[in-house]
């Protein structure tokens, strides 16, 4: 396995927005995140992949850029991004920052020129058509709900948003487009940046005609994904910005690719197809909920859960490499979603981590993960800010879905319940701010909170301090061969890393149920020694029979 520094990596995603804010206005910022790095270094992560910082009107918390080259007046300005640069450096943390290009605001400069006339040099920098009998040109959704097109009165046309209508797609057919994105991060990259998360990077080729998607049951607006997602032209396009961009830099790169499956995933993350390093798999993310549907919830059982992490492991181990990951800015907490936030949250917590940084593939933490935030369940509609949110709200009020139904399916899938400000202290605002927060904070702060972790030893905090060190020392770790043992519990997730003579036993209880693990016959060893487990455990325990705890996790060395 070729080494790299991007797959030795642990990576800490900050929202800025939530993260710190330096000056009292209620809104993370980059002086914030600064006064912060001290704790990240404690922590032992080394990458820092910073969400959108770019000039905004904040339609999409930042997904909407109005100038790539400058900074959000929210967050600070370009001398404190510089200083952020300089910070991490001296801190030997790297920064990658959002790439986001399948659209822009509808306030750039470049759309304010696409859309005032037909002839203007800007008009096919984005995605414009005529209508068909009075309707927009083709049936898809947004993927915010309502239609993915807006009709311009001035020029008589529709431009297609996926998103939001403040975020007109870019139309990368366009040679113009690409050169202005390629210079742009050439840019970034020049000053000192280390890499890209590729926002929705697969969304970028469109199939020309823009058909009609296929209609459901139920839905007003047919699904344009066949069509937008990993289109024809896409490898051509990362290809391309490889060559001019991306080769000609050490750098990370991680693509955002909802709906791809392991297959398609490989071709971006090939070694000898010079794309992408990793992308982000989104089929762990939708095993809790209708595919269609997200606010629709279903039940999910651990062996799915381990099938997807051994497919996409099997998928890409010969000539890619993984993300690891169970949350981020637009999914739920992950204590809450897959462990158990109430009476098992510190142990099914630590299980959690242990299991994203014993997998082969690059470890993502969301901020807050790494002290065991948990999903929020604010009363009102009006305390959540996420506009996917919000139009779902309305969307449901509309069809007069009862209050408490729609508001169980917020309180369980919204982005919001990953925004919520950073738990630094019990002190007000969880010392977030000193004024009142963009969004309230979560009422746990009170028992939730850094400060708390750092005073106790057995904390998460310090979990994933020792865990991130273990992963550092032990190459086995990182680019260990995995595998799967006790394929069909239902309760305990168990695998074998190996590494030349090196060998790791995992074994994780996911539930609150106690129950008995079994070492499979074929795995044989003289002796052992405990690396890390969330309980205290006996050295001299027999492993051939393990009674599990609930949310248990144990690594093992055998020899």
């Amino acid at each position: 396995m070729e080494q790299k520094w991007w797959k030795e990596a642990v990576v800490y995603q900050i929202y800025p927005r939530s993260f710190k804010d330096s000056n009292g206005d209620g809104i993370g910022d980059l002086p914030g995140i600064i006064q912060k790095l001290d704790y990240l270094k404690n922590l032992g992560v080394n990458v820092v992949w910073l969400c959108p910082v770019y000039k905004s009107p904040n339609d999409d918390n930042g997904y909407d850029i109005s100038n790539y080259q400058d900074i959000m007046d929210d967050f600070g300005n370009m001398k404190d991004m510089e200083n952020l640069l300089t910070e991490t450096r001296g801190r030997d943390i790297k920064l990658i920052m959002d790439l986001v290009v399948n659209h822009t605001s509808d306030e750039h400069s470049w759309f304010i020129e696409s859309r005032s006339s037909l002839d203007n040099p800007y008009r096919d920098f984005y995605i414009w058509r005529k209508g068909k009998n009075g309707l927009p040109p083709n049936n898809w959704g947004s993927v915010f709900g309502g239609p993915a097109w807006e009709y311009d009165e001035k020029t008589e046309e529709y431009y297609l948003h996926l998103f939001s209508k403040k975020q007109p797609d870019l139309n990368w057919k366009n040679p113009q487009v690409r050169e202005e994105i390629y210079n742009m991060m050439k840019w970034w990259l020049d000053k000192g940046i280390d890499g890209f998360r590729m926002d929705t990077v697969n969304m970028f080729s469109k199939v020309p005609d823009l058909p009609d998607g296929k209609t459901i049951k139920g839905y007003k607006y047919g699904d344009g994904s066949p069509y937008f997602l990993n289109g024809p032209r896409i490898h051509e396009y990362l290809q391309e910005m490889n060559k001019k961009v991306l080769s000609k830099y050490d750098i990370m790169t991680v693509g955002e690719t909802p709906g791809t499956p392991p297959q398609i995933a490989a071709k971006y993350v090939n070694r000898d197809r010079y794309e992408l390093n990793m992308v982000f798999n989104f089929e762990l993310m939708e095993i809790d909920h209708d595919p269609i549907n997200k606010w629709r919830s279903k039940e999910w059982k651990l062996t799915e859960l381990k099938k997807i992490f051994t497919k996409w492991y099997e998928g890409l181990k010969e000539k890619g490499w993984n993300t690891l990951y169970m949350n981020n800015h637009d999914q739920p907490r992950m204590v809450s979603r897959f462990g158990n936030n109430k009476k098992y949250r510190i142990e099914s917590a630590k299980m959690l981590a242990t299991l994203l940084h014993t997998l082969p593939g690059t470890p993502y933490i969301y901020q807050g993960e790494e002290i065991g935030m948990t999903n929020v369940a604010f009363d009102n509609i009006e305390d959540y800010r996420d506009i996917e949110t919000l139009n779902f709200y309305r969307e449901m009020a509309k069809r007069g879905l009862p209050k408490e139904k729609i508001m169980g399916a917020i309180h369980r899938i919204s982005r919001d319940n990953a925004r919520t400000p950073m738990q630094w202290g019990n002190n007000p605002n969880a010392g977030f701010t000193t004024s009142t927060p963009w969004i309230k904070i979560n009422p746990n702060y009170r028992d939730i909170n850094v400060v708390h972790d750092l005073k106790d030893s057995n904390s998460i905090f310090y979990y994933y301090q020792k865990i991130i060190r273990l992963r550092k020392e032990n190459l086995i770790m990182i680019y260990g061969d995995c595998q799967l043992i006790l394929k069909d519990d239902e309760h305990v997730y168990s695998y074998l890393r190996t590494l030349n003579k090196d060998r790791l036993l995992i074994i994780l209880n996911f539930f609150s149920r106690q129950t008995i693990f079994n070492l499979p016959a074929n795995i044989d060893y003289q002796e052992k020694e405990l690396l890390i487990s969330n309980y205290d455990v006996e050295e001299k325990e027999d492993i051939k029979s393990i009674y599990l705890r609930p949310y248990e996790a144990r690594v093992y060395r055998l020899y």
